[in-house]
Formats: structure tokens, C-alpha cells, sequence
């Protein structure tokens, strides 16, 4: 199944259509996704997997799914191409984003096949599919949904399934 995420905020789950946010730069084609630009990229993307705060729960859900530490983050740094757009530990001396974090957006993290086979640096990494803020802020180019409708997210979605970002 494919789960269809459209520029006009909206966000195909398992028949029902709900709210998520996009991009701060809107949806982008792919090929013109870059590093930092904001954007969402357009595109099929598989579900890699899911990753979690082990002290926020375990979620429900038929993906593979793997706890994440306070040292786990990921590699946005395109001058270091073997761990670019890749899983980190830290402490890492180039660019990253934090995976566990304070404000509960990454509470749970889908992970989203962008640009990963191969990573090729420069051209977007980290977009995942998160919680998103109260107020539906836009996010720096992943695609975020209200908590329960992240929730009902993890629990329709299988492995083989991907997320559309659609223009």
C-alpha cells in the first residue's frame, strides 16, 4: 500500500484523509532536492523501518522497528559521503540530526528510502516520517503527522509499503 502525502497538506491513511505537514520550502522533484533546502522531495519512498524512544513505548506495528539510544543520530554532513544520509553515534565532529530530542518529534521516526541507495551527498537526507508540531509548523523536508494519526500510521502500515510525497 501506498500512503500519499500532497503538497496541499493533506495525508491518504487507510481511507481516511488527515493533516500533516511538509516542507518549509514546499514539495520539490527529487532530482532538485538538495541539502538544507527545506524542502520535501516528490517521489515514491519504500519504509526502511522505524526507530523509537524505547522510554516513550514501543509502538505497535508489523514494520521492522529498532529502539534508538541518547548517543543515535543521523549523518546530514555531505562532505563525509560513508556515513552520509546514514545512522550515527555520537559524538561526530561534522553535521547531524539528533535523533533523540526534547521537543517529542522523534518520539517515533519512519524512516523513508530517500536517497539511500546510493546516498549520494548533497542531494537530501534524514527525511523521515515523524510526529509533528501542535501547530502543523513545517518541518525541514520530512512529513509529519498528529500523534494518534502517526499512531494508526505504524499500525496499517507493512513491510513493503511506501510513502508518496506527491506535487
Amino acid at each position: 500500500m501506498n500512503f500519499v502525502a500532497a503538497a496541499d497538506g493533506s495525508f491518504q491513511l487507510a481511507g481516511r484523509r488527515v493533516r500533516c505537514a511538509l516542507g518549509r520550502a514546499g514539495v520539490r522533484p527529487a532530482e532538485l532536492k538538495r541539502e538544507g533546502d527545506g524542502a520535501s522531495p516528490a517521489g515514491v519512498w519504500p519504509i526502511r523501518r522505524v526507530l523509537y524512544r524505547p522510554d516513550k513505548g514501543t509502538p505497535a506495528t508489523a514494520l521492522p522497528a529498532e529502539p534508538i539510544g541518547r548517543d543515535d543520530a543521523w549523518c546530514d554532513d555531505p562532505s563525509d559521503p560513508a556515513r552520509y544520509n546514514r545512522p550515527i553515534r555520537l559524538p561526530y565532529s561534522g553535521s547531524f540530526e539528533k535523533l533523540w530530542r526534547d521537543d517529542d518529534l522523534y518520539d517515533v521516526v519512519v524512516v523513508l528510502g530517500h536517497n539511500d541507495d546510493p546516498a549520494v551527498p548533497g542531494m537530501g537526507s534524514c527525511i523521515f516520517l515523524h510526529r509533528a508540531r501542535a501547530d502543523f509548523a513545517p518541518t525541514q523536508g520530512c512529513v509529519a503527522l498528529a500523534w494518534e494519526d502517526l499512531l494508526a500510521f505504524l499500525a496499517a502500515a507493512e513491510p513493503g509499503d511506501a510513502v508518496e510525497i506527491r506535487r
